[in-house]
């Protein structure tokens, strides 16, 4: 579906060359909801903007259904751009237009389409959306959820084949932020649409999507599965974000650590293996005490995940069986210590 290479971006800032976007290489398959997330200023925006040429890149190719689209102009252009929707974080509506007017814009302006065709389109998407009983409002008489929802459904008018969101829940409170999620969700598993979102929050990419590329001082630092990036991060960057979104407290390193015999383990379990009782099993068949000090279980889009840390009161070659025998059942497993941290 979507294809970058070798991909770089440059400004002149006082004479100068600033390089914004460097190397980037990354697909994204048909039907994927794919994230990039970063801190602000790492380029994430930048990126994105390049993928429907509102930012042309200085170097490198994008391509989209197989086209290269990094030469496109005129009417070209304009095609490339009815077939990509953009989903903005101030929502970017029209405010002299009534909700059905705003959704309507992108249908009259591509000329393609009838009244009566613009008309039954709204509706469609009004129902989509949620937003069945608000057309006739006014964007000022819409809380910001309804509003971005507006948004989609103007992005979604022209039938594209992609979405691109543009921080669209970052001005969002908490609970609403999980409202608009489930709608792109949704409108991915019912239209089959392939979407690409940026964003600085761990927990928008761990709701939603399939795959994700961190990207750190306009360079793709990490990239994988959703899954493996969140559970097993490897750049410092990464670690930095996953830790902020989770739940597991660290401070109980803060205690001594100087007993031989005090082993931390820091435990990832993945899909079925979540809800077995793996621990109790091994404590029985090793007669080790295997001490629960935290724990957190959730869901990475659809796939459940647990993560314990655990404390155990044994020699080193007893530490060492109770170790292997976790991994032989599935669990990823990380020595923890106070000096050297997670090894």
């Amino acid at each position: 579906m979507l294809r970058i290479e070798q991909l770089a971006k440059y400004y002149k800032v006082n004479g100068q060359s600033v390089l914004a976007l460097n190397n980037i290489n990354l697909e994204v398959s048909k039907g994927q909801i794919f994230g990039i997330i970063g801190r602000s200023g790492a380029g994430k925006s930048t990126l994105l903007r390049t993928l429907n040429l509102l930012e042309r890149p200085s170097q490198g190719k994008v391509w989209i259904e197989g086209e290269d689209i990094t030469a496109f102009d005129g009417p070209q252009l304009h095609s490339l751009r009815q077939r990509i929707g953009m989903v903005f974080q101030h929502f970017n509506l029209l405010y002299a237009k009534t909700v059905s007017e705003n959704i309507a814009f992108p249908l009259k302006l591509s000329g393609k389409y009838t009244a009566q065709e613009i008309q039954a389109r709204v509706v469609e998407l009004l129902e989509l959306v949620g937003l069945q009983d608000q057309g006739n409002k006014y964007p000022s008489q819409l809380s910001g959820g309804q509003k971005q929802r507006v948004g989609i459904a103007r992005a979604l008018a022209n039938y594209p084949h992609l979405l691109l969101c543009d921080e669209a829940t970052s001005a969002l409170d908490p609970e609403t932020t999980q409202a608009i999620l489930r709608l792109l969700l949704d409108i991915n598993q019912k239209l089959g649409l392939t979407i690409v979102l940026i964003t600085h929050e761990m927990q928008v990419i761990r709701t939603i999507c399939d795959r994700v590329a961190v990207i750190d001082a306009g360079e793709i630092v990490e990239l994988g599965e959703v899954v493996d990036v969140f559970l097993h991060p490897q750049h410092a960057v990464t670690q930095s974000l996953v830790a902020e979104n989770q739940a597991m407290d660290l401070s109980v390193l803060e205690r001594n650590d100087q007993n031989p015999d005090r082993h931390l383990l820091r435990l990832s379990y993945v899909g079925t293996s979540t809800h077995d009782p793996i621990i109790t099993r091994i404590a029985a068949q090793t007669a080790i005490d295997i001490a629960i000090l935290q724990g957190v279980i959730g869901r990475i889009k659809n796939t459940p995940y647990g993560q314990l840390l655990v404390e155990l009161h044994s020699t080193q070659e007893q530490s060492e069986v109770v170790e292997n025998l976790l991994i032989n059942a599935g669990v990823r497993v990380a020595r923890i210590s106070a000096a050297a941290g997670v090894h």
